[in-house]
């Protein structure tokens, strides 16, 4: 049980990667905190995490709101007593237009929810590990982090922005005891995955291709990656990018 009596904080921990991440922190006896939007989705986060035994409580919040951002934080201190573990894993992949077609309001929400949104989670979340003199925190990015994707230039953007931010943060707290990397997926099967193909099986095809492994990955496999960042397995590892991406990176 590499994460046993951690308290682990997941945003986007409403589905996908994030409920992937929460359960697979759970079953290494790590206290959880699933953050979202959707309540309803959350506590059933939290319904499978207490039936197989673990212990998990759901905070409402929107990660672009610094007050929210703050008030998870703050509970899953007051509940737990500290903060060991953050996954900020909250995310869009907005819409799919051409450069010229994306809109103001369609830039303000990819920023706002995919860098503005990692930065407040980190603006408290490293405050909290100072006060304890050490903590992990794993930012989702995307391997269109490293590498761009032209149906979605906003998405790529918001994405290499969260993996410069990470490596900044990982500076200038490295000696503080406090270790921050990304984990970059490529396509893995989530409702965002079904979002982006649009449910069709000729661009679920195509997508697949892209990836030299033959298949696209599954939330499971990136919440193991982020299980390996937050435990002490990674103690050396700081201000990293962990590709989960089949190969796509690669070529």
């Amino acid at each position: 049980m590499i994460l046993q009596d951690k308290v682990a904080l997941v945003t986007g921990g409403t589905s996908g990667i994030g409920r992937a991440t929460a359960i697979a922190y759970a079953q290494q006896q790590a206290k959880v905190v699933v953050v979202g939007r959707r309540m309803d989705e959350g506590e059933e986060t939290v319904r499978l995490i207490q039936e197989a035994g673990g212990e998990a409580i759901f905070v409402q919040a929107d990660v672009t709101k610094e007050a929210d951002v703050k008030a998870m934080v703050d509970k899953a201190v007051d509940v737990f007593g500290r903060l060991d573990i953050a996954s900020n894993n909250a995310g869009t992949i907005g819409e799919n237009p051409s450069l010229i077609e994306q809109t103001e309001a369609e830039y303000d929400r990819t920023m706002n929810v995919n860098v503005k949104g990692i930065w407040l989670s980190m603006k408290y979340e490293i405050a909290q590990m100072l006060k304890q003199g050490s903590g992990s925190i794993i930012n989702t990015a995307s391997a269109n982090g490293v590498v761009a994707l032209p149906s979605v230039p906003l998405y790529t953007a918001s994405k290499h922005a969260v993996v410069g931010l990470t490596k900044a943060a990982a500076l200038q707290y490295a000696k503080a005891g406090i270790r921050i990397n990304v984990v970059a997926p490529a396509a893995i099967e989530t409702d965002m995955f079904e979002a982006a193909t649009g449910g069709q099986d000729e661009a679920k095809a195509y997508i697949t291709g892209l990836h030299p492994i033959g298949r696209v990955g599954t939330p499971l496999e990136v919440a193991n990656a982020v299980l390996f960042l937050s435990s002490d397995l990674a103690s050396f590892t700081t201000g990293e990018t962990l590709m989960v991406d089949g190969g796509y990176v690669a070529q």
